[in-house]
């Protein structure tokens, strides 16, 4: 009988099944390596204190601290034997601050002998607010003393490690478990090639394991995350570009726009020179087309710089070449805005098959989940017979039903907004695999773009086209100073005075009032540094509110996402005519939404909105020849998180920037599952914005290793650490994204 590895031993062996439960439950770790690679999130030296002056509200912390004071106070309680209650208020501190501990009832017995003043100990809770001052109420705690073997001191050495911890496990614990564990270590399978590891003078992963755990000096905690950062960097990138090298193999239809074909004849009704940088991105398109292999790119780029126009070029060139190109958009206010836009750019060449239309034209249809029967059944055959060589949709281009003649190209647009499943059975509809466009308007970091799409190629539109005009923003603080917010409506007045049009953009809709718990869902989704607890500002409350008092006499018009399709659609044709002045609306116009004569945007409690949502909201004005005004509004006080979000976007309009703020705010996110955020995050401590150059050398390398060892024979520690790394879902995350 095969024997386990010791790192692949199930915890419930090692620590018994109370605690490995615990472990699984809380902490999603499951085995010895899996617990091994739970690294502390940071350190406490002896004798050091922590700084209680920093603990954030809401969040379990460990801190190590002295004991102040210890006072018992006895009370009347009706609940209590004999009629008295017992609370015991502890106060410990750190040099930095002081804080509070509170314990009750019969919890107070053993911490009353224990933590007297001058004691030094382990404190874990969740940090409170209680007649303004911080609290941690009925802590655990651990001593540190050395007159025993069960102490932190044993285990801990000259630095305390720290754990990620939650109420069910403290730091402590975990701490005892590593140490149960922390032999097997020795018995790491190194995933590094010895070339590279000696080459860059990392330490061994065993030697790496122990130090993290159980460093003796900051040295060693530096050489630990030094070499643990490169096998997080490094097997990550060759996951990736193993999946480069699959796609590479796949053989599928070049496809090359005719010399003188719809592409021409679009180009030549353009009335504006395309950018240089649109030029440049367009011939990276057109090469990755060319050739007998997908093409994976990613096109991104800032708001208003022409990406829906370049995606538009290699569609034509595709449907030149004879097949046929689908767009896939996340709602169908943004489907039916693309389909508008790439028609009236197209003209009579967007007429193929209907009389006006000319010699090259093709069809453009759309196809939404909410269509007609009758109009459906006509797009689905347009679409099978070849008719159609365009076709943009949601989600509904996915269904059994929807058959193509020949796809050439599958167009992404914001690509966040997908699941893997939807994207590749969309990709799955072509005889060959087709060409793959991922659009997104949110900008990205370089090392974010390596990391998360390692596997496509990337363009970038940095450069604005000529006519777009600048943006000023604005934080008007309507808590502090009411007046501003009243000036806010006066400047949108003056706007629709001067022939322009406004959004006033709110974070909900405002009918969740007859739904308690879509009420109660609108309110968990605030900012945690929310500093009160009304709920967010409503679409339909604010119009009512502004079309009877500061834009009384207004065309006001409201569009939220649960509307009727054709309502959607007949709201957005009048705001784009110019029959409404101001349109209230949630963040269904937060990408696509093009109507030039729009200049001024006013955006709700903009403080509930993350970074880069904000930059995208504040690019639908300023896209004409007058200038577009973006007024952010919060009443949330000035020295809070919230307010600092928003006055660094009202700083600048580099998209880049600001999603590297919004990046450092809100970490990585799974990079190879599909989790937007940092919860699920696998990377741990290797952050995407602080080693990008790890992570530049880790893609040469992983290159280099699989153009000469695809399937990585002569490096089994390689493959065990793939392994490791790719679950079923993040396998197929790779497969097939």
């Amino acid at each position: 009988m095969d024997l386990v590895p010791a790192l692949e031993e199930p915890l419930k062996k090692v620590l018994g099944p109370p605690t490995a439960k615990v472990m699984a439950e809380h902490l999603g770790l499951h085995t010895v390596g899996d617990l091994l690679h739970h690294y502390p999130r940071r350190y406490e030296e002896r004798g050091q204190l922590t700084h209680l002056a920093d603990l954030p509200m809401d969040e379990h912390v460990t801190v190590v601290a002295q004991v102040a004071d210890a006072r018992l106070h006895t009370f009347a309680s009706s609940k209590a034997p004999r009629g008295k209650g017992q609370r015991l208020e502890v106060t410990i501190t750190d040099g930095s601050g002081r804080l509070q501990l509170v314990f009750f009832g019969n919890g107070v017995h053993k911490p009353h002998k224990e933590l007297l003043p001058g004691t030094r100990a382990m404190f874990s809770g969740k940090v409170s607010l209680f007649n303004r001052r911080l609290q941690l109420a009925h802590p655990a705690y651990e001593l540190l003393r050395s007159d025993t073997d069960e102490t932190v001191e044993t285990w801990a050495g000259a630095l305390i490690p720290i754990y990620p911890a939650t109420a069910k496990l403290e730091s402590w614990k975990i701490g005892k478990a590593v140490q149960t564990v922390l032999p097997s270590a020795l018995e790491a399978v190194d995933p590094l090639p010895d070339s590279l590891r000696e080459g860059r003078g990392l330490v061994p992963l065993p030697e790496a394991l122990l130090k993290i755990h159980r460093p003796h000096t900051k040295a060693d905690i530096e050489d630990a995350r030094a070499r643990l950062k490169w096998d997080e960097a490094f097997v990550l990138q060759v996951a990736l570009a193993r999946r480069r090298h699959a796609d590479s193999q796949l053989p599928v239809v070049p496809r090359r726009p005719a010399p003188d074909g719809l592409l021409s004849a679009f180009d030549d009704r353009l009335p504006f020179t395309l950018t240089e940088g649109q030029l440049k991105v367009s011939k990276e398109i057109f090469d990755d087309l060319a050739t007998s292999h997908p093409m994976h790119r990613l096109l991104q780029g800032e708001v208003g710089s022409g990406k829906t126009l370049v995606a538009l070029r290699a569609m034509l060139a595709v449907v030149d070449a004879g097949g046929q190109a689908a767009m896939l958009a996340p709602t169908e206010v943004l489907a039916q805005q693309h389909h508008r836009s790439v028609v009236e750019m197209m003209g009579n060449l967007a007429e193929g098959g209907m009389l006006g239309g000319v010699e090259d034209a093709t069809k453009v249809v759309l196809l939404t989940g909410s269509m007609g029967a009758a109009g459906r059944r006509q797009a689905l055959l347009d679409l099978v017979t070849g008719e159609a060589g365009i076709v943009i949709g949601t989600h509904a281009l996915i269904e059994d039903k929807v058959q193509f003649h020949d796809l050439g190209l599958v167009v992404v647009d914001e690509q966040h907004r997908f699941g893997v499943e939807q994207r590749d059975a969309l990709r799955g509809k072509g005889k060959q695999p087709p060409h793959l466009l991922v659009m997104t308007a949110t900008p990205i970091p370089r090392t974010v773009a390596m990391t998360v799409f390692g596997d496509l190629e990337t363009s970038v539109l940095d450069q604005l086209p000529a006519g777009r005009s600048p943006i000023a923003s604005h934080v008007v603080p309507a808590a502090d100073k009411p007046h501003f917010l009243a000036r806010a409506w006066d400047r949108v007045r003056e706007e629709v005075e001067g022939g322009h049009q406004a959004y006033v953009v709110c974070p909900r809709i405002g009918d969740e009032e007859d739904d308690p718990k879509k009420a109660r869902k609108a309110q968990k989704a605030a900012p945690e540094d929310e500093a009160e607890k009304r709920p967010p500002l409503a679409v339909l409350e604010v119009a009512d509110q502004l079309a009877r008092g500061p834009l009384k006499g207004l065309r006001i018009e409201v569009l939220y996402g649960r509307m009727p399709p054709d309502d959607k659609d007949a709201v957005m044709r009048r705001f784009a005519a110019g029959d409404t002045d101001v349109l209230v609306a949630t963040t269904v116009i937060e990408v696509g939404v093009n109507v030039p004569n729009a200049t001024a945007m006013v955006i709700m409690d903009a403080d509930r909105f993350g970074v880069s949502q904000l930059h995208q909201l504040r690019g639908r004005v300023g896209r004409g020849s007058a200038p577009g005004l973006c007024l952010l509004v919060s009443e949330m006080p000035e020295a809070s998180p919230a307010r600092q979000r928003l006055a660094a976007v009202a700083a600048t309009l580099d998209g880049f920037e600001l999603s590297r703020i919004d990046l450092e705010q809100r970490r990585e996110g799974d990079v190879l599952g599909q989790a937007q955020s940092g919860a699920r995050s696998s990377l741990r401590v290797l952050a995407v914005i602080e080693d990008e150059e790890i992570i530049a050398e880790a893609r040469r390398e992983a290159a280099a290793i699989v153009a000469a060892d695809p399937e990585l024979t002569g490096l089994p520690g390689l493959r065990t650490a793939l392994d490791a790394l790719l679950d079923d879902e993040r396998e197929q995350y790779l497969e097939k994204g």
